[in-house]
């Protein structure tokens, strides 16, 4: 982290104030993704944080975990195969091509550089007037922007950590405990009683299924090796299924029907695991009816898909779910808006008493803002491997 002067109106120089013409800012460095032309071109920029404003603080971002939904700001629907180096070794950057049949998809970002990175941690070390007491505190933020030396934010996106709690525990508060947390109250408000989720034995899908055991509620793990099935069965998953066993669309009929569950919550996307849930849901619906209906089961089936880690089309078998289902996407910030501040805080009571058993995130590696931008280490962390977890420690370089 650098000072810097800036010169005031009347040309003088000095430490000033918000009534004066001279004032101290700070600059930093910024990892930002730009689209422009049919390319993505990721650099560590320079910024300048100005005085905040009454409410406002500046911390010093000490980590910053990455995240799936992270990558999909910072690269997008870029071709990683395509990536080039394209700076210097004190200021890095990669530059990657935008497949034609991408682009649409990107083309309101055209030009625009964006900050990534979707929350973090680090030591306020400025504050606006309202916020003074805040000097000094380690907190967690969520807001965008957070793979940078510094971050100007608001009080009410920041959270004082407990005492102890380091910023690498508490840089992971929001996005994965509150989505695991989110599915369950989801669940519930719609009165379903068993979930299924996929790609379960990431960081999210093992906390869902603490939380899940903790609370009584059935849940289908999916997952695609048995090095995954023996990760979940290592934190109480009793049901667990491999998706490329050459049964398991015969197990995850059993598992569903023995369950009663009606929600699932997809992170691939693309293909027909969405579509084979839902045929699942069906048939255990319809093993329960008495009646034969050409219209299916009456009972409504919902899958949400909240990821993307298959880029190819969703495929739905429609004629094989019956007329009682939807299909919809579902993100945090809505739900979290619709949920109402009484929930949510009843939520982040329960992430703060579990931060560090239910919620605990462990990384696999910590890296800094440069290494972030090594060919090497993007490859590794884009790969979204199960069990591997990473974490940006600004202050390393």
């Amino acid at each position: 982290m650098r000072f810097r002067a800036v010169r005031g109106h009347d040309g003088s120089s000095g430490h000033g104030h918000r009534n004066g013409c001279m004032r101290m800012s700070l600059t930093g460095r910024e990892l930002r993704s730009t689209v422009s032309d049919g390319t993505l071109r990721l650099a560590l920029d320079e910024i300048v944080i100005d005085d905040p404003a009454p409410d406002e603080i500046v911390v010093r971002v000490e980590a910053a975990p990455i995240n799936p939904s992270d990558l999909g700001l910072l690269l997008g629907p870029a071709d990683v195969t395509s990536m080039r180096s394209d700076g210097r070794a004190d200021k890095p950057a990669l530059v990657f091509d935008i497949p034609e049949t991408r682009r649409a998809g990107v083309a309101a970002r055209n030009g625009q550089s964006l900050g990534v990175g979707n929350e973090g941690a680090g030591t306020v070390v400025a504050a606006g007037e309202q916020a003074r007491d805040w000097i000094g505190r380690r907190v967690g933020m969520v807001g965008g922007g957070m793979y940078a030396d510094l971050r100007k934010i608001r009080t009410r996106d920041a959270l004082p950590l407990p005492e102890g709690v380091t910023p690498a525990e508490g840089a992971a508060l929001t996005v994965n405990p509150m989505t695991a947390l989110g599915f369950v109250e989801t669940a519930r408000s719609e009165g379903h009683t068993a979930i299924v989720h996929t790609a379960a034995a990431s960081s999210l899908g093992q906390m869902l299924q603490k939380i899940c055991a903790a609370d009584g509620i059935p849940l289908v793990n999916i997952v695609r090796s048995e090095e995954q099935v023996e990760l979940l069965r290592g934190v109480g998953a009793t049901i667990v299924l491999n998706s490329r066993e050459p049964d398991f669309r015969t197990r995850l009929v059993d598992a569903v029907s023995a369950t009663g569950a009606t929600v699932g919550f997809d992170a691939i996307g693309g293909g027909s695991l969405g579509s084979d849930i839902m045929r699942a849901m069906e048939k255990g619906a319809v093993n329960r009816m008495t009646e034969y209906s050409r219209y299916g089961s009456s009972t409504f089936k919902q899958l949400y898909t909240y990821g993307a880690l298959d880029l190819s089309p969703m495929v739905l078998d429609r004629l094989a779910f019956g007329f009682q289902w939807s299909v919809s996407g579902w993100l945090l910030t809505p739900f979290l808006q619709k949920a109402g501040a009484e929930t949510v805080m009843r939520m982040r009571k329960r992430v703060f008493a579990e931060l560090t058993t239910t919620f605990a995130t462990r990384y696999t590696k910590t890296i800094g803002l440069r290494e972030a931008l090594e060919p090497g280490t993007l490859r590794a962390y884009e790969r979204k491997a199960t069990g591997e977890k990473f974490l940006i420690d600004p202050t390393l370089d």
